[in-house]
């Protein structure tokens, strides 16, 4: 007996369609979240960037700051030594 074809139509599983849809769904917000992070990293390491600099600025100053004070106790020391030598020649013409 031959056999007869019958015209069934043919459902379409779109399960595989959905779960791609939800794929790229998700692929989209992570996308948009990472924007975001970026973003607000941008800014954090612009507002860092500023601060690096303020504290270099601020190390070059307490950097000089330093040095004038090395320079101002030498001077001290110098002037020290040369006013106790004054004051050893006033006790010598005392005697």
């Amino acid at each position: 007996m031959p056999k007869t074809t019958t015209a069934t139509p043919k459902t379409l599983d779109l399960h595989p369609i959905d779960r791609l849809e939800d794929r790229v769904k998700r692929l989209v917000t992570v996308v948009e979240h990472l924007r975001r992070e970026h973003a607000r990293l941008g800014s954090e390491n612009d507002r860092l960037a500023r601060e690096v600099e303020t504290l270099r600025s601020r190390l070059a100053d307490a950097e000089g700051a330093s040095a004038e004070m090395s320079f101002l106790r030498e001077e001290r020391d110098l002037i020290r030594t040369r006013v106790a030598e004054m004051l050893e020649q006033i006790e010598a013409l005392e005697l």
